[in-house]
């Protein structure tokens, strides 16, 4: 049996936007902890440890809920925009750190870092799970997770390079243009998913032309 590791066009670009996406925050991970404690006023590694159960507790308490939500509206499109807003929200957290300068607004951008990833997961698995081609499921899956484990591996390492010769602010502005380069692709769905970006409303020019006519 041949297995074909080309995907349908809307896997192609969730996995293409997820790659993009978190190969930018992959840039972060390695470098999170030391900017909490070299440039946070007050940082130290219990502030580290704070802020990371908070983007953890944030995100895991509004996961459920949002999904339930999601799975109780009729459209396609309720899921894209939930997929689109959340990681929007997502990609303008790195430029709010550029202006942290105290525990709290660690705190709050953590908060708000998890719940639009809920936002964003939740739609993201409800469109690739509707969409993914049948009798090709794990290796999708796997396309996924190879991709992003992949770029996530090789931004760390740049990421801790990029530190040690240009500082925090232009490693976050970078993070902060993938995630919103992976925003971007996601508009290459438009068509694809059902009920986004139509309200009923077609009409032409001649319509409404021969409606002055009359």
């Amino acid at each position: 049996m041949k297995i074909s590791l080309t995907p349908n066009k809307v896997i192609k670009f969730l996995i293409l936007s997820d790659l993009v996406f978190w190969t930018g925050w992959g840039l972060i991970n390695p470098i999170f902890a030391i900017f909490v404690i070299d440039k946070i006023v007050g940082g130290s590694i219990f502030v580290v440890g704070i802020a990371s159960a908070v983007y953890w507790i944030t995100k895991s308490l509004f996961r459920i809920p949002i999904g339930v939500f999601l799975d109780t509206c009729p459209s396609e499109k309720d899921d894209y925009f939930a997929l689109v807003a959340g990681l929007f929200i997502t990609a303008l957290i790195p430029f709010g750190y550029i202006f942290a300068k105290i525990p709290l607004h660690i705190y709050i951008l953590q908060g708000i870092h998890g719940f639009a990833l809920a936002m964003s997961l939740s739609g993201w698995t409800a469109i690739f799970t509707r969409h993914i081609d049948k009798g090709r499921e794990s290796t999708e899956w796997g396309l996924n997770a190879t991709s992003v484990g992949l770029g996530t591996a090789v931004a760390a390492a740049v990421g801790g390079w990029a530190v040690t010769q240009y500082g925090f602010t232009p490693v976050f502005m970078v993070v902060g243009i993938l995630g919103l380069i992976g925003v971007a692709l996601l508009f290459g769905l438009r068509n694809q998913i059902r009920g986004v970006f139509d309200h009923g409303l077609h009409f032409s020019l001649k319509d409404v032309f021969n409606g002055e006519k009359k």
